[in-house]
Formats: structure tokens, C-alpha cells, sequence
């Protein structure tokens, strides 16, 4: 095992294994199959969960937590997760995530009510937030300099053909074996990815060696989501004060106390320097905004489309797919028409076409038929994704020195998941749907139609953010790359992909 110039062991006496041998195969298989398990869990369990509220006989803040109790873990821990496969090994990090997601799965499935299932899900995203940047880590570590970025390709599109599978098979699973199934299937494959890791190297960052964890930062930042959802999760039902407000005065304390150690750190979770940069700051508001506005319709439309429309959950797992499929065809493109114009168009008009996307999601109502009325929505919100994501994924990066592109990118995918996580927690309380009137389709239809409003003005606001605060080419836009990271095709349509400034690279 050799060390590299940064101080990385990479296995092979070249600084890594080639992609053509049959250890690089073990090691891209491993990697697909880790992040495709991720993946699937998280394409459908929006899709069950009017089935989950009528076998457990859930509330809507039941399904709500059913949904935040994995984000929570997964946003809070992310960064450290990432920290902990350079300290310890990669390649140990990712058996670890896949051995606690596996098992957390199998709790999820034989859940018998919602508190349990709950409980799984936050144990979910611990292991989560150790097999999510593992998968890629591993991948840009194992492989020689000249095959990393036909290997992270690869992996890019084959986790993409995961993300186009996982409607299918999850609506086929909620409506033949089961909802129990989506979880339960993690297993055989968690299996599978351990057989194939038994092959692959391991790699460790010698010089993340005198480094600490930051903990307490992990810790407070888990307080202060937790608190934040309790809070707005707590308004929409009948919660005391402890039960509501309590909480929400915890968490902002908690987060106040974050930003303190953070900032005193010699080696903080999220090193606030980063914000130093204006470009940066922009783009991280622009993810905010963005992937608030994605995660709360997508959270919202699978439950319109059962409820009101009466589709089954496979027919409202793959409504959706053309999202998938745009985004796997034309986010290269946008990644180079973004290198060649600069960035603020894609991200002032991506957006806006998004926007418009969800306005037509106004006509998806009783009566609505799929081709005039639901397809065309996805399809134009699908398009104005494409034009949006490559682009902010390489604003994110071109706001920081090379040597942070890693990092930064770390930091824009916690962004994005905690986006996520708060908009799920408030847009029924927002649109004021409460208890179990998400099974009533004439009250869910009435809170849908303000929740595509309210979607569709946070797409307009992170435009109007683009438009002021990212300039048409920034000065340290880096063209001396010259390749936009383009391995946006094995992200889900819920976050940014992980570390992809390492994709372009060879």
C-alpha cells in the first residue's frame, strides 16, 4: 500500500487499482450497490405512506416523523460520517453503514405501530449517514488516477438506473408483498454488498489521523433539528407547551450553542469560514430554498395522487419517473451550458421552470387524468431540475479552493437534506393539514393546492436569490478544471449528489 501526495493510502502500487481488473469490479459493485440500497429506500417511502397511515392507523404527524426521524439522524451525522471513513477506513465505514442500515431496516419492517417504525427510521439514518458518503469515497479512493473518472461515471449511471428502478419495484412491493417489504429488502441486499466488499481495499486519510471528531457539534446539531421538527410537527395537532413550544426553544438554543463551538473549534464539523464567501452563502440559500420546494411537493403529490385521484402506489411511484429520467439525460448538458454562459442563468431560469412545473400541479385534482394533467407537470418540472442542479453543484464548488471542493460539496447535501427534513416538518401545518385529513380527499386537495403554491414561491425566491447574488461568470469560477462535475445522474431527486467535484477529475 502506497501513500499519495495528499497523504491518502490508496491500495496498488500505481496509487490505485484499475477499473478493467476484477478487483476494480468488486470495488464498483460494492459502491453501486451500497448507494443503490440508499437510493431505493429513499424513492419510496413517500409513495407508502397512505398506506402506512391506514395499516398503523397513523396520523399525519406520525407519517411526517416516519419521514424525519431518517432525515434527522442522516443530516445531523453526514459530515462526521464522512470524517469517520477518512479516520478509520473507508472500506470499514461502509461495511459498518451497511451492516446498521440493514439491520435498522429489518426493525422498520416488523414494526408493529408508529412509534416503533419511527424509532427504526432514526436508526435508519445513522447507518445512512455512514453508507452515503462511503459509497463515493470508496469508489474515488480504490481507483488508479486515470480510471476515477470512468469509474465514478459508471457509478453515477448505474445508481441512476437504481433511482429509475425504485418506483417500480417499490410500488410494486407496497401493492403485492407489502409495504414491509420496501424496508425488509434491504436486507438480501445489504448482504450482497458485504459479499462483493470482501474484495475491495481498504483506505484510510493518514493525515486526518491527529484530528478529533467533532461530537459535540454532531450532537447539538442533532438538538437543534430535532427541536426545530418537534416544534413545527407539535403546532399541527392538539401539543402542550412541552410537547410543542418547549422543544422549539431547545433546539434554537441548541443551535446558537452550535454556531459557538463551531466557530472556537480547531477542526469543526462545519468549518464556518466557509461562509466567508459570498458565493458560497448564495448558493447554500439557493439549496435551501431549492430542495424546500422539491421535498415538500414530492412529499406531498405521491398523497394527492392515492388519496384524490385513487392511484395505487404503483401508478404514484412511477408518476414521477419522467423527473428521473430528465435529469438523467440532459444534466450533463446543463453542466456545460453553465461552463460555457456562467451560472446565473441556469439558476435563475431552472428554477422558474420549475416553478411553472409546480403551478400546473394545480390542475391535479379529482378528475385529473395522468397524460393531460399530471404528466405534463413532472415533465416541466423535471425539466427546469436538469437546468438547476449540475450548475448549483458547481457554483458550490467554485466558491472554495480545490482542496475543499470535498467539503464544501458535504456541506451543500447536509443543506439540501435539512431543507428537506424542515419543510416536511411545516408544510401541513402550513396548508393546515392536521390529524387524519390527509385521508379525506376533498381536504387533502384544498391543502395541496396551497402547498404547490407555497412550493412554487420558494422556487421563485431562490431565482430572485440567483439573479442578485450570483454574478454571470464569478471571478473564481474554475475554468482551468474545464469539466463541470456532471455525476448528478445518481442522485435521487431529493439531494445533491455527494463529493461530486471529484468526478470530472483524472
Amino acid at each position: 500500500m502506497t501513500a499519495s501526495p495528499g497523504g491518502e493510502h490508496a491500495p496498488g502500487g500505481d496509487g490505485g487499482v484499475t477499473l478493467a481488473s476484477t478487483r476494480g469490479r468488486w470495488v464498483l459493485t460494492s459502491a453501486v450497490l451500497a448507494s443503490g440500497m440508499a437510493m431505493l429506500d429513499g424513492t419510496v417511502v413517500n409513495v407508502a405512506l397512505p398506506t402506512l397511515g391506514r395499516d398503523l392507523d397513523a396520523s399525519i404527524s406520525a407519517l411526517q416523523w416516519v419521514v424525519n426521524a431518517y432525515m434527522l439522524t442522516l443530516s445531523a451525522l453526514l459530515l462526521l460520517g464522512g470524517a469517520l471513513g477518512d479516520r478509520i477506513g473507508r472500506r470499514r465505514t461502509l461495511v459498518i453503514g451497511v451492516v446498521w442500515f440493514a439491520l435498522a431496516s429489518a426493525l422498520c419492517g416488523l414494526a408493529q405501530d408508529a412509534g416503533t417504525l419511527i424509532a427504526a427510521r432514526a436508526l435508519q439514518g445513522v447507518g445512512g449517514a455512514l453508507l452515503t458518503p462511503g459509497s463515493l469515497a470508496l469508489v474515488r479512493s480504490s481507483f488508479r488516477p486515470r480510471d476515477q473518472a470512468r469509474a465514478v461515471g459508471a457509478w453515477s449511471g448505474l445508481g441512476g438506473v437504481a433511482g429509475a428502478v425504485g418506483p417500480f419495484l417499490g410500488g410494486w412491493l407496497i401493492d403485492g408483498p407489502g409495504w414491509r417489504w420496501i424496508f425488509l429488502i434491504n436486507v438480501p441486499l445489504a448482504a450482497l454488498v458485504l459479499f462483493a466488499v470482501r474484495h475491495v481495499p481498504e483506505s484510510r486519510d493518514e493525515s486526518a489521523a491527529g484530528q478529533r471528531f467533532d461530537v459535540p457539534g454532531a450532537v447539538l446539531a442533532a438538538l437543534f433539528l430535532a427541536g426545530v421538527s418537534f416544534a413545527l410537527i407539535g403546532a399541527s395537532g392538539d401539543s402542550s407547551f412541552l410537547a410543542g413550544v418547549l422543544p422549539g426553544l431547545v433546539g434554537l438554543a441548541a443551535g446558537a450553542v452550535f454556531l459557538l463551538v463551531e466557530h472556537r473549534r480547531r477542526d469543526p464539523m462545519l468549518p464556518l469560514e466557509l461562509f466567508r464567501s459570498g458565493l458560497f452563502s448564495a448558493a447554500n440559500v439557493m439549496t435551501l430554498c431549492l430542495y424546500a420546494a422539491i421535498g415538500g411537493i414530492l412529499f406531498m403529490l405521491p398523497v394527492q395522487l392515492q388519496t384524490t385521484l385513487g392511484y395505487d402506489a404503483l401508478q404514484a411511484g412511477t408518476a414521477t419517473l419522467p423527473i428521473t429520467v430528465l435529469m438523467l439525460l440532459l444534466s450533463a448538458p446543463a453542466g456545460d451550458l453553465a461552463r460555457r454562459l456562467g451560472p446565473r442563468l441556469p439558476l435563475c431560469a431552472g428554477p422558474l421552470i420549475a416553478a411553472a412545473g409546480v403551478l400546473l400541479m394545480l390542475r391535479i385534482g379529482p378528475g385529473s387524468s395522468y397524460a393531460a394533467d399530471v404528466l405534463p407537470a413532472v415533465v416541466v418540472l423535471g425539466l427546469g431540475m436538469s437546468v438547476f442542479v449540475a450548475p448549483l453543484t458547481a457554483t458550490v464548488l467554485a466558491s472554495v479552493d480545490a482542496g475543499r471542493a470535498g467539503l464544501a460539496s458535504g456541506v451543500n447535501n447536509t443543506a439540501a437534506r435539512i431543507a428537506q427534513l424542515l419543510v416536511v416538518a411545516a408544510l401541513p401545518l402550513a396548508v393546515g393539514l392536521t390529524g387524519t385529513a390527509y385521508t379525506d380527499p376533498d381536504a387533502l386537495d384544498s391543502a395541496f393546492g396551497k402547498a404547490a403554491w407555497g412550493c412554487a414561491g420558494l422556487f421563485v425566491l431562490a431565482a430572485a436569490a440567483g439573479f442578485a447574488f450570483i454574478r454571470p461568470r464569478p471571478a473564481d469560477w474554475h475554468e482551468d478544471e474545464g469539466n463541470t462535475p456532471h455525476c448528478t445522474a445518481n442522485m435521487s431527486v431529493t439531494s445533491p449528489p455527494l463529493e461530486p467535484g471529484e468526478c470530472g477529475r483524472s
